[in-house]
């Protein structure tokens, strides 16, 4: 396999690790999370939170996330920037942190088991 194919395998790992913490943190399912449709508001809301905390916890380029996520670069920059925006409310700052610190202690691939 070559280093993109590599990358790009990790990036939809990553992804999915951040839609399941986010659909446990938001009671959503994940698979309104995966969908290829907006779904429901709450979904939308949890999908934007996800690819926010892909691109914070993970360190993944916006380009990276949208297509980690199946979307295009637009859609990531704006769920990031929706996200951060909400973040002046203080219960869902402490409630980012949280998952950005449970998805940021995740193993990463090629750590020891």
């Amino acid at each position: 396999m070559t280093q993109s194919l590599f990358l790009a395998r990790d990036d939809v790992a990553r992804a999915r690790l951040a839609q399941s913490a986010v659909a446990y943190a938001f009671g959503v399912s994940q698979d309104d999370l995966e969908a290829p449709t907006r779904r429901s508001r709450e979904a939308a809301f949890a999908r934007q939170v996800a690819m926010y905390l892909a691109h914070i916890a993970f360190e993944l380029s916006l380009t990276r996330v949208a297509q980690a996520f199946g979307r295009d670069r637009s859609t990531a920059a704006h769920a990031c920037h929706r996200i951060e925006d909400q973040r002046d409310d203080r219960g869902f700052d402490a409630s980012m942190d949280a998952l950005e610190a449970c998805l940021r202690a995740a193993p990463q691939p090629g750590d020891p088991a």
